[in-house]
């Protein structure tokens, strides 16, 4: 799949990722895409040689921005999709791309608001079932 694809794929499913209500939440956040992680994310995260990242969600929750965040430069939150991997996983588990992205989606988003790697895998099993 060429980049344009996928990059059109990602903003057709982001709508179907986050409820309608949460959408007008997230503030100051960039949404990009990046073939895979880099060597530095990779140690950033303690990823091991066969392991990889769907996504990755960089900066202050919505829930720890206090009354000063926002006044001067801020620079946006990212959430970072990364297009191989995804793709990857999709075929590895027999899935449509899209569903891969808008799970990735939900789950960097999530990190957004505050969830921490332990209640958003609970938040998944819920979802799924």
């Amino acid at each position: 799949m060429t980049r344009e694809e996928f990059e059109q794929l990602v903003e057709e499913e982001f709508p179907n990722a986050i409820p309608e209500k949460f959408r007008n939440r997230i503030q100051n956040v960039a949404l990009l895409i990046e073939a895979e992680p880099s060597q530095m994310v990779r140690k950033q995260e303690g990823l091991d040689r066969n392991e990889t990242l769907l996504g990755l969600y960089q900066g202050i929750p919505a829930t720890a921005r206090g009354d000063q965040y926002g006044v001067g430069v801020t620079l946006p939150d990212s959430i970072t999709l990364f297009q191989q991997p995804i793709e990857d996983t999709a075929r590895e588990e027999s899935t449509d791309v899209r569903h891969v992205i808008r799970d990735t989606i939900w789950h960097e988003v999530a990190h957004h608001f505050g969830y921490d790697e332990h209640q958003i895998r609970g938040r998944e099993q819920k979802r799924d079932t």
